[in-house]
């Protein structure tokens, strides 16, 4: 008799009462997370709260100092970040680290250009990366208008959605966004967020770096909360409200604090508390015009 094992429940990246130090600066400490196929994880923070430094492990940029490391459940610990994306691990970064001036179809393929010829011969297979990359886009939803356009024409969200669909193409099994929102407005958001909907679709596990919790909670499957360099929280969509998850982001007693002091706080120019407003003093006649003659 032959026994299967469901693997389908397992994570794709799981990391384990990770620390990280920076000499003296305790940057990451026990801090836990997993990553599966088909499922968005958001980790969310603010300034300083660590979502940096987790990146830069996932990614393969920086080791970790303590705890697990599992991708596929095999213990890792990568050298570079060469071996993350051998390991089937994209880091698409805020930067995008794109050439403005290059072809949208050129950009899709930096650093993985076919060729096609031999010796002195051979040259850059254009027609073939042009088709490709239209085809890959087109697959994720995405119908530009020219793949021969320079790539620095296109909008933020554009170029957002152009590195998620060439992680996608190159066969990246985890993709790790960096804020890919923090300098986008409301429609171009919205159009990100879409496609990393379907990278999730397409069974990708997606890990959202965020510190906008509205955006986290339209597409995100899991949230792991960090607060400067610790877990504050970690909770499965179903089990949380978003304005829960707002409160224990921002801090609830933190929260309810300022909201206390604004609510008290009077407005520039406003009177303070107990003044009557000019408007509600009763009026006063003007003083009487005095004649010069009358005085002498």
């Amino acid at each position: 008799m032959t026994t299967t094992t469901d693997t389908a429940a397992a994570p794709l990246v799981a990391l384990t009462d990770v620390s990280k130090s920076y000499g003296n600066v305790r940057a990451l400490r026990d801090v836990s997370l997993e990553v599966h196929a088909g499922e968005i994880t958001c980790v969310l923070g603010d300034n300083g709260a660590g979502k940096s430094t987790l990146i830069k492990i996932i990614s393969g940029l920086h080791p970790h100092d303590s705890g697990s490391y599992a991708v596929a459940g095999e213990q890792v610990r990568h050298a570079s970040p060469r071996d993350a994306l051998d390991r089937g691990i994209a880091t698409v970064y805020q930067d995008l680290a794109v050439v403005p001036l290059m072809p949208v179809w050129r950009n899709f393929f930096l650093g993985s250009e076919p060729t096609k010829g031999r010796g002195p011969l051979r040259r850059l297979d254009v027609a073939t990366m042009r088709g490709t990359t239209r085809a890959a886009l087109l697959r994720m939803g995405i119908d530009l208008r020219d793949v021969d356009q320079p790539i620095g024409t296109l909008s933020g969200g554009e170029r957002q959605c152009v590195a998620i669909a060439r992680a996608v193409h190159f066969g990246a099994r985890v993709l790790v966004l960096d804020e890919p929102t923090a300098a986008l407005g409301v429609k171009q958001s919205g159009m990100v967020l879409k496609y990393v909907a379907a990278a999730r679709d397409a069974g990708l596990g997606v890990v959202l770096i965020t510190h906008n919790p509205h955006h986290a909670f339209l597409v995100g499957d899991r949230f792991v909360l960090l607060k400067r360099g610790t877990m504050s929280g970690s909770h499965f969509k179903e089990d949380i409200t978003l304005d829960e998850l707002t409160r224990e982001m921002a801090g609830g007693s933190e929260l309810d604090e300022l909201t206390h002091e604004l609510s008290r706080a009077p407005a520039a120019g406003a009177p303070a508390a107990g003044d009557t407003p000019a408007a509600d003093l009763p009026a006063q006649d003007p003083p009487a015009a005095t004649d010069p003659e009358t005085r002498a």
